[in-house]
C-alpha cells in the first residue's frame, strides 16, 4: 500500500481511566520537539523497558525516525494534554510486501501511568491497523514490565505468550472478540461516569461572570448556589466587582486558592473560549457553560463551539452545554443547585436529562407540582461535549437512582445510545421523550449527521434497547410515577375496581385498547358506600392469583381528604401493581419523593403508563439471549458466525479483499454484478441461488438444462413484480419455456427483452432481507415479507447491530405479517431457525463491511426445510465513519455530515 497522507480521522477526544480527557492523533514531523522532551522526562527505568537499553537522550536520526511515518507499514499515535505527548504508541509491519502482522511497543510518560492511556493506544492502534489490513499484533517486552503486560493481558484478546532468552513475545489477533468490545465497553462506562461525578460532585465551585444586577443570568446561579445550601466551596469571579451577594471577588479564576471542580461560565459567547482557556490553566476539572450564541446562532458560533470543546478537551476538562439551563444534584452530602430554576423538585429516585434549557425549568416545576423527587438534573443545551450518554453511564451507577427520564431533541450517536441504554435498562428503566418527529427536524445547534434511515428505525432502536418511549413529557411523568411508586407487573392481567361503574368501563376499554387482558368485568360498589367498600375490593383483587395489576376508579362523593387516606392505606391492601383514577387528581402524595399510589385524572392516562410499564417489564423479563458472534480461525483471516450448533462459514477477510478490489477500480462505488454479488455472500454463508440470462427461447433453454428443471422464468426489467404478469413458474419441459419466453418478450417488449431463469424453489414466503449502512445509525437491518404488506403498509422491523439472538428472533416475529410464517391459513409452517441463521449473517455483514452501503436480499423464499436466497442487490461505497466504533472516543464539537 501505498502512503495515504496524514489520517486526520484517526484523531479523537478521549476519556481517561480518571475521567479526565485527552487528545489521541497520528505522530507527526513537527513533533520532534515535544518527543525528545517527552523521551528526557522519562525515567531511566521506562526508557529501558521501551528500548532495552539505555537512552537518556533521542539522536536526531532517532527523532526522524520515529517522528516520520508512511502511516500505513510505520504507523504512530501520540496521547498529548495540553499539547504535551504524554504517550506513544506505534507499529511497524514485520513484512511490509507481505505479512498481516506487525510489531507493537507503547512508552508511557511516568507521570500519568495509571491513568488507562497504554490501553487507549492500544484500542486506537488496533482500529488503524484493521484499516491497513493488517490482522495480527506482536509485543516484545521485558518479564519485569509488569505495567505493558498487563495492557496486553486484560484487553480482551486471545492472548499467546512466549518465553525466550529472557524475553516475552505476546502475540493476538485484532479481530474483536465478545471479550475484546465487552473490555472495551466497560472502561468506557467506567471513564465516563467518573467524569460526570466530578461535574456533580464538586468539593469547590466557581461563578465566573456573575453580575452585580439581580435578575442576571450568572446572578441568578449564583443565588441558587447560595441559596440552596451546596456544601462545597464558592467562588465568584469577576474582573472589577469586589463583592457580589456578599461573596469576595477573585479578579481571575488562577487566584483560587486551590483548584477548582467546576465553573459556571456565564459571559459572552466571544469571551468563553478564553475562559475556558484560563479554567484550564488553573486545573478546573470541568465546566456548565450557561452562554449562548454558539452553534444555535450561525456558522460563527458554530465555530466559537468547536474551539470551546477543543480548549476544554486539550486540558482534560469536560464541558456541559453551551446554552445550558444547568446543573442540579439534590444528594444531601453535596446540594448542588447551578441552575436558574425557581423550583427545584424535593430529593428523590427520578434522574433527569433535558436538551431543551426553556423546558428545563417547566419539567422541574411540574415534577415538583406531582409530588415526585429527583436525585439529579443535567440541562445538556447544545450538548457540544457532555451528552445524554454520559449521563447514563453515571446513572447506571447512581445509587440515588431508580428511574432515568430524558428529554431528547436530537441523538448524535445512535448506536452507543442503543448499547449504553440497553445495559441501563436491564438494571433501570429509561423513559425517553425524543421530539424532532416531525418536519421541522433538529434544532439549531445540535451536532448530529444527516440520515436516511426511515421514522421507524429510531423507534425501534429504542424497543430493542428496552427504553420506555413516549409521546411527550405529561406521559413521561405519567409512566415515572408508577415505576417509582409501585412493583413490576407479573403480566398484563390488570382488575378494574372503584366507585363508578362508567369510569370503571372507560378504563376496561382503555385496557383492551392497549391490548392488556381485563379480568373478569371490572367491579364497582355504589358512589357512598365509602372508603371500606372500595378497599375491599381492591383485597379481593389483590388475592386473584390470575390479576396482575390493578387499576382503582374512584369520583366524588369521597372527599379530598378520604382519597388522601386511601392513598395511604391502598399499599396495604395490595402487593400487585396498583394505580388509581381519581377524577380532577394528578397525584396522591407519598413520602421519599414518590407518590403512595400514582393517581391520573382520566382512565385513559392511568391505563396508557401502566401498558407502557407491562411492556417495559416484558421485555425486562425476557432473556436477553447472546450475541450474534464470529469465531476467528488460527490465520486470522477466516472465521464462522455463531447463532447455534453448527452454524459456520464467514471469510470476512475475502470479502474485505473483494470490496477493495472493486473500489480500487471505482473510487466511488457501484453496484455488484450478479458474480460479484454471489461472491461476497458466499464469504458470510449465504448462497446466492443460481440464475442464467437469457435473450431468446433458444438460450433460455440451454440455461434451464444447466440449472435443472423445473424452473422459473422472470422478464429481467421486472424482476422484484411479481403482479405485472412477468413470472412464470414451474415451466418442466422445453416447449413450455420456449413459448412462455416467446409470450413475454411479445407482451412486454423492453421489460422482457432478456430473461432471467432460475431452478424452481421450494413452495413458501417469499421475504426481504436489507441491509444499509446510515450516516448517522452506521448499519440498519430491516426484515419484512415482501409484497403489498411491506410497499403499501410500511409493515418492516428494523434493528440495529450487532444483534442478540432475540433481536433476530424479534426482525421476523415484529412485522404485522409474521403469521404468515407460522402456518397461518392452513399453510405450512416455514423454517423460522434457517431464516433467522440468514439474518444474522446478513446482519454480521453489515457489522463487519461499512462498504456495502445497501443490500437488498429480496425474495429470500422461506420453506418448511431452510430458506433460499433468490436475488440479491449490493451496492458498494467508500466506508464512512461510524458513531461508534470499536475504539473509545468522543464525538466531534460539531458534526460533519
Amino acid at each position: 500500500m501505498v502512503d495515504v497522507g496524514y489520517p486526520g480521522h484517526w484523531e479523537a477526544d478521549v476519556v481517561l481511566r480518571d475521567g479526565t480527557t485527552a487528545h489521541v492523533r497520528p505522530i507527526r514531523p513537527d513533533d520532534d520537539e515535544r518527543l525528545r522532551r517527552f523521551h528526557d522526562a522519562q525515567s531511566a527505568q521506562s526508557t529501558y523497558f521501551r528500548f532495552f537499553a539505555a537512552m537518556p537522550h533521542l539522536s536526531d536520526r532517532d527523532v526522524a525516525r520515529f517522528t516520520v511515518v508512511d502511516h500505513v507499514a510505520r504507523v504512530a499515535l501520540v496521547v498529548t494534554l495540553a499539547d504535551v505527548i504524554v504517550g506513544v504508541g506505534r507499529y511497524e509491519r514485520l513484512d511490509p510486501a507481505a505479512e498481516a502482522t506487525a510489531e507493537i511497543a507503547f512508552n508511557i510518560s511516568d507521570a500519568h501511568q495509571g491513568r488507562g492511556i497504554g490501553s487507549v493506544l492500544l484500542e486506537h492502534l488496533a482500529a488503524a491497523a484493521r484499516e491497513n489490513r493488517i490482522g495480527r499484533f506482536e509485543a516484545v517486552v521485558l518479564p519485569d514490565n509488569s505495567r505493558m503486560l498487563s495492557v496486553f493481558r486484560e484487553a480482551g484478546y486471545d492472548v499467546t505468550h512466549s518465553l525466550d532468552d529472557g524475553i516475552v513475545t505476546v502475540a493476538f489477533d485484532l479481530d474483536p472478540t465478545v471479550r475484546s468490545v465487552a473490555v472495551m465497553e466497560a472502561r468506557e462506562h467506567r471513564a465516563e461516569a467518573r467524569s460526570m461525578k466530578a461535574l456533580l460532585y464538586p468539593q469547590s465551585v466557581a461563578v465566573i461572570g456573575a453580575s452585580r444586577r439581580a435578575g442576571a443570568m450568572g446572578r441568578r446561579i449564583l443565588d441558587a448556589l447560595l441559596g440552596g445550601g451546596y456544601t462545597g466551596l464558592v467562588h465568584v469571579v469577576h474582573r472589577d466587582a469586589d463583592a457580589i451577594a456578599g461573596q469576595p471577588v477573585l479578579r481571575r479564576i488562577g487566584d483560587a486558592p486551590a483548584p477548582v471542580d467546576l465553573a459556571v461560565i456565564a459571559v459572552p459567547a466571544a469571551d468563553a473560549v478564553d475562559v475556558v482557556a484560563h479554567c484550564a490553566a488553573a486545573g478546573v476539572r470541568g465546566a456548565v457553560v450557561v452562554s449562548g450564541g454558539f452553534a444555535e446562532a450561525g456558522p460563527d458560533g458554530s465555530a466559537l463551539q468547536s474551539d470551546l470543546v477543543r480548549v476544554a478537551r486539550a486540558n482534560g476538562m469536560r464541558i456541559v452545554g453551551p446554552n445550558s439551563f444547568g446543573l442540579v444534584n439534590t444528594d444531601p452530602t453535596v446540594l448542588l443547585n447551578v441552575s436558574i430554576a425557581p423550583v427545584i423538585p424535593q430529593h428523590g429516585r427520578l434522574a433527569l436529562f433535558s436538551q431543551s434549557g426553556a423546558l428545563g425549568v417547566a419539567i422541574l416545576a411540574s415534577i415538583d407540582r406531582r409530588g415526585l423527587g429527583i436525585s439529579s438534573f443535567v440541562s445538556a443545551g447544545n450538548r457540544a461535549d457532555v451528552s445524554g450518554n454520559d449521563c447514563l453511564q453515571f446513572w447506571a451507577d447512581d445509587p440515588r437512582t431508580s428511574v432515568v427520564g430524558m428529554y431528547l431533541e436530537s441523538v448524535g450517536n445512535p448506536r452507543k445510545f442503543s448499547r449504553v441504554a440497553r445495559a441501563l435498562a436491564r438494571r433501570k428503566p429509561v423513559v425517553v421523550v425524543k421530539s424532532g418527529v416531525s418536519e421541522f427536524g433538529v434544532p439549531p445547534g445540535h451536532a448530529v449527521r444527516s440520515s436516511h434511515a426511515p421514522p421507524g428505525a429510531f423507534d425501534a432502536m429504542l424497543r430493542q434497547a428496552g427504553v420506555i418511549r413516549t409521546e411527550n413529557l405529561h406521559q413521561l411523568f405519567d409512566v415515572a410515577q408508577i415505576l417509582l411508586a409501585q412493583p413490576r407487573p407479573r403480566g398484563q392481567r390488570i382488575a378494574v375496581v372503584g366507585n363508578s361503574a362508567a369510569l370503571a368501563a372507560l378504563a376496561a376499554d382503555a385496557c383492551v385498547s392497549w391490548r392488556l387482558d381485563v379480568v373478569a368485568s371490572p367491579e364497582s360498589v355504589p358512589l357512598d358506600a365509602g372508603l371500606g367498600a372500595v378497599a375491599d375490593l381492591i383485597r379481593r383483587a389483590d388475592a386473584n392469583p390470575d390479576v396482575d395489576a390493578i387499576v382503582v376508579c374512584l369520583v366524588p362523593p369521597l372527599d379530598t381528604d378520604e382519597i388522601g387516606g386511601m392513598a395511604q392505606a391502598m399499599p396495604a391492601q395490595s402487593t400487585k401493581t396498583t394505580i388509581a383514577c381519581v377524577v380532577g387528581a394528578r397525584a396522591l402524595g407519598g413520602p421519599d419523593g414518590a407518590p403512595a399510589v400514582p393517581a391520573y385524572p382520566l382512565p385513559e392516562d392511568a391505563v396508557r403508563a401502566l401498558a407502557a410499564v407491562v411492556r417495559y417489564t416484558q421485555w425486562l423479563r425476557r432473556e436477553s439471549g447472546p450475541l450474534v458472534e464470529r469465531t476467528w480461525a488460527p490465520d486470522g483471516q477466516d472465521g464462522a458466525s455463531r447463532v447455534g450448533p453448527g452454524v459456520s462459514g464467514v471469510a470476512a477477510h475475502h470479502a474485505r479483499n473483494l470490496i477493495d478490489e472493486v473500489l480500487t477500480d471505482e473510487p466511488r462505488g457501484r453496484e455488484l454484478t450478479r458474480d460479484e454479488a454471489t461472491r461476497l455472500l458466499q464469504c458470510y454463508g449465504l448462497r446466492l441461488w443460481p440464475q442464467r440470462i437469457a435473450s431468446d427461447p433458444s438460450e433460455a433453454v440451454v440455461a434451464a438444462d444447466e440449472l435443472g428443471w423445473p424452473v422459473v422464468v422472470k422478464a429481467a426489467g421486472l424482476r422484484h413484480r411479481s403482479d405485472t404478469g412477468g413470472v412464470r413458474l414451474a415451466v418442466s419441459n422445453a416447449t413450455e419455456l420456449r413459448a412462455d419466453v416467446a409470450e413475454l418478450q411479445a407482451t412486454l417488449g423492453d421489460a422482457a427483452r432478456q430473461v432471467i431463469i432460475q431452478a424452481m424453489a421450494p413452495t413458501g414466503v417469499a421475504c426481504r432481507i436489507t441491509t444499509a449502512e446510515d450516516p448517522l445509525f452506521g448499519p440498519l437491518v430491516s426484515f419484512a415479507i415482501a409484497g403489498e404488506t411491506a410497499d403499501l403498509l410500511g409493515d418492516v422491523a428494523y434493528r440495529i447491530p450487532p444483534l442478540r439472538t432475540t433481536d433476530v428472533a424479534d426482525l421476523v416475529r415484529g412485522v404485522r405479517a409474521a403469521p404468515l410464517l407460522f402456518g397461518h391459513g392452513g399453510r405450512a409452517t416455514v423454517d423460522v431457525t434457517a431464516l433467522e441463521t440468514a439474518l444474522s449473517r446478513a446482519s454480521l455483514l453489515a457489522e463487519d463491511l461499512p462498504q456495502v452501503s445497501s443490500l437488498v436480499l429480496q425474495p429470500v423464499l422461506a420453506h418448511a426445510a431452510g430458506c433460499e436466497v433468490l436475488d440479491a442487490t449490493v451496492r458498494v461505497a467508500p466506508a464512512p465513519s461510524r458513531t461508534d466504533s470499536q475504539r473509545r472516543a468522543l464525538p466531534p464539537a460539531v458534526a460533519a455530515d
